[in-house]
């Protein structure tokens, strides 16, 4: 069953949260980073992406870099814009966007459940990007973003969370420049923490990752070497546990999560529309975007023109990664048609979060950057979930989710 647990999080002064909270490290490039971050000695981005100040051209996976962000880390607690409650607390964090309010409970997570498969994964890590963040982790001693959990909803905590919001006032409320509005309130009752601990340690087996995979994976790794150097060990020190929002299913929506490519590996327009006809029902072109309206269902843009693209039955396998359209579109067209094999590091294509648009697929293309296009229906959160069940793993760039949890609402030390 889960273990959660109540920490005592650093988190801004109420007045500064709106200033401090960014956007995830991983996000946005280290231009972007400084730009959003410019004029703003508060933005967390100063910890997350500390390489905004240094010189230009600084490798930001260089020691300096890590240095820096302790550095700046710690002149944030210096100067109070980052205080530590007193005492171990849970918080709830809500996000609103284009109407759409989602709910999490932030609380800590323990690595052995991330070891033990209690908190289920459903993508593989890239070792550099896990180094990365153990060093950041490190050179911090403290876990700063949250990593995005989701479980199967439970009616008593659910309860808990509406009675909290409905009885007292957030302590932050504030709406980010992408009109994302952002509403913290905390839990300090001990009966509602002790209930709450008890119905996950009683009632959900299993949370799962939603986005965070890197995060989680240097965290738990993080704590296992202090584990390990820490002859007085007793399992109940801070490294055993990370930061986490945790979301019940029903809140999360996956966005799409879309594939531009560079060529036609070869093939005229004719001859690959006649190709894709093999095992898609292809409809005319049309000159205004299509986007996909159900599973199986593919829009693609070449040559100025939309097609809409159905799936052959006989494409589609019944197992749990078979049946999604990313392995669909991955062993029907980008492999055996344009000849990209191995997608987490062919070149030729790249891929776009649908929170872009297809208006950016579009744009892709129409700039000569990019030959073709292709958008997907999202995967849905029962098909992560079966998938992290099953043991597999989804494809790379699978799932998109929105909104994205904000850097620096709070921090757990350790």
């Amino acid at each position: 069953m889960a273990v959660i647990r109540p920490f005592r999080a650093l988190r801004p002064q109420p007045a500064l949260a709106a200033k401090v909270a960014s956007l995830p490290y991983d996000v946005m490039n280290s231009q972007e980073a400084a730009a959003m971050a410019a004029g703003n000695p508060y933005s967390f981005l100063h910890v997350s992406r500390a390489e905004i100040d240094l010189p230009p051209g600084t490798d930001e996976h260089s020691p300096e870099v890590y240095q820096k962000a302790n550095e700046n880390f710690k002149k944030l607690i210096h100067d109070r814009v980052l205080i530590q409650d007193e005492m171990p607390l849970l918080y709830l964090y809500s996000q609103t966007m284009h109407g759409r309010e989602q709910v999490g409970l932030v609380a800590c997570c323990s690595i052995d459940d991330y070891f033990q498969n209690i908190i289920k994964k459903h993508e593989f890590t890239r070792p550099d990007k896990e180094e990365d963040r153990i060093r950041h982790t490190q050179a911090l001693q403290a876990h700063v973003g949250l990593i995005f959990l989701t479980y199967p909803e439970n009616r008593n905590v659910s309860a808990i969370v509406q009675q909290v919001m409905q009885s007292r006032n957030p302590v932050y409320d504030f709406t980010s420049g992408d009109q994302i509005r952002h509403k913290v309130w905390i839990i300090d009752d001990p009966e509602k923490i002790e209930t709450i601990v008890r119905i996950f340690r009683d009632e959900i087996p299993f949370t799962y990752i939603a986005d965070g995979h890197h995060r989680t994976a240097s965290a738990a790794k993080v704590g296992l070497r202090l584990r390990e150097q820490n002859p007085q060990h007793t399992g109940n020190e801070e490294y055993n546990f990370f930061q986490a929002a945790l979301f019940p299913h029903t809140h999360l929506a996956i966005m799409d999560y879309n594939r531009v490519v560079r060529d036609l590996n070869g093939w005229t327009p004719e001859e690959f529309l006649h190709r894709l006809s093999e095992k898609f029902e292809v409809s005319p072109p049309a000159n205004v975007i299509l986007r996909p309206g159900a599973i199986h269902e593919f829009t693609m843009y070449l040559e100025n023109k939309w097609y809409r693209l159905r799936a052959r039955p006989h494409i589609i396998r019944q197992d749990p990664i078979g049946v999604l359209d990313v392995t669909i579109l991955q062993e029907n067209v980008l492999e055996p048609l344009l000849g990209i094999r191995d997608p987490r590091t062919d070149k030729r294509i790249d891929f776009v979060g649908g929170i872009r648009g297809l208006e950016e697929l579009q744009r892709r293309v129409n700039s000569g950057e990019m030959r073709i296009a292709f958008a997907l229906y999202p995967v849905s959160l029962k098909q992560l979930m079966d998938i992290a069940d099953s043991g597999n793993v989804m494809p790379p760039k699978s799932t998109w989710f929105e909104p994205k949890l904000r850097d620096g609402l709070f921090c757990h030390l350790f």
